[in-house]
Parts: structure tokens; sequence; C-alpha cells
């Protein structure tokens, strides 16, 4: 059973790793070659060896994009002087963590790409604590504080960055019992607009770190490393229930009444489409303790499932099933071309069969919904910007481009979805679901949070450095 990116990297089938672009002479040689000299790590520009794999990011639908330099950042220095060099020369600048940005917006065109992958270093502190740099995927995150026997309430991808995940809120198979990612941030190291590096806390700049705590990423400045309170690696129980597809609309019905009245230790999710219904997850304890309420679930949708997985594993072990990934660095060189959207699930659907309908009206939909509540939902506002603590969950929509129509298409049959959605769930969505087409995004996004969040960006970015098309400094 699949609830991830994973199940579309197979659906949507394999994409071209290299696009060819021209070989163009750089302008303004003489400012970028000062960079170079200036760097501990590797700068690379249009033409030059290596600049070609650079560039890229996770989606090949934005290979087409040619940033003017490609910025390998070897420590915080170099970040700083990144953002120095942009200022100065007046040019975009973005950074890039794991690269997925739904949008593309960690490739920048004609801009500057502040490359963190380097910066990666994982170290364990006393009391619980990690320190991340920015750079580190959340594969080598699990490896990491599983060494330790420590855990980070986080995705399943395995190479989504742990900087663009936390910086959106940040959900995963634990946040039920521990949280949102974000809401495990105790302070990070941020490189501002004005070039210059600082601690964030809630001592140093309690304004700025509650931004950070779910405000977006590519917003405010570049964070180079966090520092999270972890938690202690448990043993947990992953569940993998496989309906029938002509039972999609009783499996939602069943499952938003059942899911909230799960204690906080379970979490789960569905992914639904015209051949798939199915439902899977976690419990923080053992099969005796899941296997009763899972039964609970199959009674409320009538149906036996076709499949069903209970399994008990540890920590690391679990979430390396959930990313069908024995070795995590696999993940990272994989690519992907799909296009999605999200909205959250506010309320119940009171119409679970016209849902149903919607989420088949076409063959290439794959819909995933995640669990809040627990502990996402008791978060006061004062800790974190995140504006979504009171939903059912999130809702996520994919379509791949291979098919007839590409690009044009899949973003035309996700947008009627989500507009439906919309009609029937309020206009709210999920900022690291970004969707370039979404309407009124910085209130679907930001909520109530909007207006102080546009305070901080003003305060740490006044010139707009960091602008993009759905930035908060724009």
């Amino acid at each position: 059973m699949e609830l991830d990116r994973r199940t579309v990297l197979r659906w949507a089938g394999a994409v071209p790793a290299l696009v060819a672009v021209p070989a163009a002479i750089p302008e303004g040689g003489g400012e970028w070659e000062r960079l170079r000299a200036r760097l501990a790590g590797e700068l690379y520009r249009p033409g030059e060896p290596g600049y070609d794999e650079a560039r890229l990011g996770f989606f090949s639908l934005y290979d087409h994009r040619l940033p003017a330099g490609v910025a390998v950042c070897a420590n915080e220095d170099d970040v700083r002087r990144c953002v120095d060099f942009a200022a100065r020369q007046r040019i975009p600048i973005a950074a890039r963590s794991g690269g997925h940005s739904y949008a593309g917006y960690s490739l920048v065109d004609k801009g500057l790409v502040v490359d963190l992958s380097r910066l990666n270093a994982i170290e364990i502190l006393p009391g619980g604590r990690a320190k991340i740099g920015a750079g580190a995927l959340l594969g080598q995150v699990y490896e990491a504080l599983a060494a330790a026997g420590r855990a980070l309430p986080a995705g399943s991808c395995p190479a989504v960055g742990i900087a663009g995940l936390t910086l959106g809120g940040g959900i995963g198979v634990l946040g039920r019992k521990y949280g949102l990612t974000c809401d495990r941030l105790e302070s990070a190291r941020f490189v501002g607009a004005d070039g210059k590096a600082r601690p964030v806390s809630a001592e140093t700049a309690p304004d700025l770190l509650w931004a950070l705590r779910g405000g977006g990423g590519g917003n405010f400045g570049i964070v180079t490393s966090f520092t999270f309170r972890t938690a202690p690696a448990r043993t947990l129980t992953n569940f993998a229930l496989t309906f029938p597809p002509a039972v999609l609309a009783d499996l939602v019905a069943a499952w938003q009444e059942w899911q909230p009245a799960m204690p906080d230790e379970l979490w789960s999710g569905m992914g639904l489409g015209e051949t798939a219904a199915n439902c899977g997850g976690c419990f923080v304890g053992t099969p005796a303790q899941v296997n009763p309420l899972l039964d609970d679930l199959i009674r409320r949708v009538g149906t036996e499932p076709t499949e069903r997985k209970v399994t008990e594993q540890g920590h690391l072990a679990t979430m390396r099933a959930f990313a069908e990934e024995k070795d995590f660095p696999a993940a990272a060189r994989e690519r992907a071309d799909y296009v999605a959207t999200s909205r959250m699930l506010t309320h119940p659907v009171p119409d679970p069969d016209a849902l149903a309908s919607l989420l088949t009206s076409d063959p290439l939909l794959y819909t995933i919904f995640d669990a809040y509540g627990g502990a996402i939902a008791r978060v006061p506002s004062s800790e974190s910007c995140f504006p979504h603590r009171d939903a059912l969950g999130s809702i996520q929509v994919i379509r791949g481009t291979a098919a007839p129509g590409g690009e044009a298409e899949a973003r035309r049959v996700i947008g009627r979805v989500r507009d439906e959605l919309g009609r029937e769930l309020g206009p709210a969505g999920y900022i690291n679901y970004i969707d370039p087409e979404m309407p009124d995004w910085a209130k679907a996004y930001y909520g109530e949070s909007l207006p102080r969040l546009r305070r901080v960006a003003r305060k740490y970015d006044p010139d707009g450095l960091f602008a993009f098309e759905q930035g908060l400094a724009r």
C-alpha cells in the first residue's frame, strides 16, 4: 500500500535525468569569478562542466529554467557570500535543499541557486536534541537519529529535504503523537537579506522563530541549520489495508469518522484513485493493540479488505517500509514529472459518493488523505504560524503529465478537483503542496497567520530579495 509520492514515481514513469541546454557564455563574468574565488564550495555557471546536472531539481517540468549560477555551499559563510552577491547584483536568489518544490521555486531562472546539500551534518546533542544541517535529506536524518535511539516526526519520502519540510509545517506518520516537524523546532541558524548570520530562538528572535514554524520555504532568508527536540525511537506497528476500489466511498465515510476517534498513537492516511481504495498508517505500540482498532474500521466500511498487513518494526525499519526503500540514497537519484494541489479536510465530507466520483473522474488522478488531530491540534497559534490545527487532515491531489495534453491538461484536471473540493471544504491548502494556480493562495496557505507573517517578512527582508511568485516578500 502506498500513501506517498513514491506511488507517483512508479505510476508516472521514469523521466530523463538531463536535458541539453545551450552552452552560452554568461554575462557579468568578472563579478561571478570574484564570487567563485570567495566560496569554499563550488560555483557552476552555464556552459561549464557540471552545470547541467547541478541545476536540476526533483521535477523535470522545470528543466527549462536556467539559473545564472548554482553555488554548492560548503558552509554558512558561503551562504552569506551568496546572499551578499545577489543583493549587490540585484538578481533573484533561492535556496535549495531537497529540490522538491511542486512549483519549482528552488530553481530560479537567471538567478542564483544556493544549493545547501553539503550542509547536511547531523549532530546529536544532550537532552534528546539534534542539530541538523539544512541540506540533510530525511533518509539521512532517520539513519543518524536511529543510531542514537532517537526519532523525529517527519515525512515518508527519504529524498525530501528537512528544510523545506520543516519550514512548511511537516506532516508525517508520527504527527498525531509528536506533532508536526516544525513543532519540534527549538532554534535555527539563519542568514538574512542583510547577509548576516544569526541564531534564531525564543530568546533572540521570537517573531522569526514563530514564522519559521510553518511559514513556508523560501521566505524571510535562508536557514542553514535546525535544532530539534527529538523523541525516543519506539517500536512501531505499521499497517496497510487494501479494499476493492468499488468501496472507495464507504472507506472515506468510515475513515473520516473513525480516525478522529482514535488515540494519538494511531496515524493513518488513504490513497484513493480509480483502481485504489487503500488505508495505511502506523501505531506507536504493538499489533495486539492496533488490530482491534483496525477491526473497527473494517466493520464501519462494511467490506473485508482484500489484503491486510500488520507489521511490528523499529522506527527506522518503519520509515524504510513507508518509503519502500532499503537504500535511502537511491531515492535521492530519482526524478518525477507530475503536478499536485491540495485542500484541507476541515470537516467530514457530507456526500462520500460524490467525492468518490470526483476523485475517480480522471484515470490518472491519485489522491492522498493524511490525518491530523492529536498533538497537531494542541499547539497554540502563539507558538507556530501553521494555521490548520483544527483540520481533520489534508488532501493532496496528484496527476501525471505524461498523458496527452501534458502539463496543461494535468493542471486543468487537478484545478477542477481542487476548486470543487474548495466549494465544499473551504479555500485552505497546505503550503508544502504548493500550487502555482491556487486561488487566493496567500490566504489559502496561511489563513489568520498571514498579516503577522507579512510583517515578519518586511522586517527581515525589507527590499524583497527573496521574493518569488508565491512568496511573502513579493
